[in-house]
């Protein structure tokens, strides 16, 4: 490990020596991949030369006391070196999960889609509702959410919503929260008062740029119509509406939420690439079906992750047998908590396989 982040701390001061360089913001993208790797590299080199400091701190310490004979000074170098020994064994964790290997996708932005499954209306009233926990939660972050698609049902509920989230490393965040949700609810559909229970599914994508995927003219089908509007003034009179049939795969997108043709068209064409990107993902996760299983909210999307027990006023996380009593917050998009818990037993699982 060691020799490894002395290798890092080199690189590190090579790509300082670069950056200050002159000349080097004439060519852009050499500047853009540099700046992305010391942004990469300074956590790890700052906690690195905190450790050696407090290497130092000790052998110091313990120099110093074999030729101190006065007590107070004494007991002031052992209290020096005792705190930088237990800051030493804080910084090798510490090291430890920053040497993890990194998803390359975690950067990215995402798009997640919610659809309604089992539970008929109810469910659909539960899509709306996690999907306005997501929004408020990104807005929490600062971060930019647009919608892309989205059916709805006559009573607030949504049956699909595919929306865009903009920020730096949403998807090593959102992606823990890929699997199936169950709501456990008296629904306000019912008059009988009894508790339910309805699922949805969440799919959370990193964003697919154009060099991830390359899609073959020959293999796209493009029809042009026009959108569905409310009626009245909303009605769009031009064939704005597109809709995208990936022959081969034969995923349909459909695009209606911008008014020109050319920004549904690039809109769809986005959604499209990032599919299809996931598909190829989620082939390589049942490649790795073992790794999968040691990970957390990095795989099958059937799986049941989450369960929202609103009689009880609780939310349970199951991969990790978390169980929180704030369902309100949690509802409006205070889920840090349960992410952080995620990406912690994630961390933990990955650190025990490298240590097998």
């Amino acid at each position: 490990m060691f020799d490894k982040l002395e290798d890092l701390l080199i690189r590190y001061e090579e790509i300082m020596g670069e950056l200050s360089s002159p000349g080097i913001a004439d060519n852009q993208a050499r500047f853009r991949k540099l700046m992305k790797e010391q942004s990469d590299l300074t956590p790890i080199v700052n906690a690195y030369k905190e450790y050696k400091e407090c290497k130092e701190t000790v052998a110091d310490s313990l120099s110093m006391l074999e030729g101190e004979s006065d007590e107070e000074m004494r007991e002031m170098l052992k209290e020096e070196m005792n705190t930088a020994k237990k800051r030493i064994e804080e910084l090798e964790h510490e090291l430890k999960i920053l040497l993890l290997p990194k998803d390359p996708n975690d950067d990215k932005n995402v798009i997640v889609e919610i659809r309604a499954g089992a539970g008929g209306d109810e469910a659909a009233l539960f899509a709306a509702e996690i999907y306005r926990m997501y929004v408020h939660y990104a807005e929490s972050k600062r971060w930019k959410v647009e919608t892309m698609e989205m059916e709805e049902i006559g009573i607030g509920g949504m049956k699909s919503v595919t929306f865009m989230v903009t920020g730096q490393g949403a998807y090593s965040v959102l992606k823990y929260e890929s699997g199936v949700h169950r709501v456990q609810r008296v629904p306000e559909t019912e008059s009988g008062g009894r508790i339910h229970t309805s699922t949805i599914t969440v799919a959370v994508m990193p964003e697919a740029e154009e060099v991830d995927v390359v899609i073959d003219d020959k293999d796209i089908r493009i029809d042009v119509c026009r959108s569905s509007g409310a009626g009245g003034q909303c009605v769009n009179t031009t064939d704005s509406a597109v809709r995208l049939t990936h022959i081969p795969t034969g995923i349909v997108i459909y695009s209606q939420t911008e008014k020109s043709q050319i920004q549904n068209k690039a809109k769809a064409f986005q959604l499209l690439r990032t599919k299809l990107y996931d598909l190829e993902q989620q082939k390589a996760h049942d490649a790795e079906a073992e790794l999968r299983k040691s990970q957390v909210g990095t795989g099958d999307r059937s799986e049941k992750i989450r369960t929202y027990n609103f009689p009880q006023g609780r939310v349970t996380d199951h991969r990790i047998n978390l169980t929180l009593y704030k369902l309100d917050k949690i509802m409006d998009g205070d889920i840090q908590e349960i992410i952080d818990a995620c990406i912690a037993a994630d961390q933990a699982a990955k650190l025990a396989k490298m240590n097998e």
